[in-house]
């Protein structure tokens, strides 16, 4: 779990044990932003990857 995650799930489960559905809701949605720019990552290492493919290949034809 990512540090960001790590952090909304600890202020989520703080504000359910407060009672408190503000800070609740806060770290719920720190967790996402957190999955999101997870998966952005991901997404921008695989298309770096795929152009590394692409470039290598193009490279090996000539």
């Amino acid at each position: 779990m990512g540090m960001d995650k790590a952090k909304g799930k600890a202020k989520e489960m703080a504000g359910k044990a407060t009672g408190n559905d503000r800070m609740q809701a806060k770290g719920k949605a720190e967790q996402t932003k957190a999955k999101m720019r997870e998966a952005a990552d991901k997404a921008r290492d695989k298309a770096r990857d795929t152009a590394e493919g692409v470039r290598d290949s193009y490279r090996e034809d000539r």
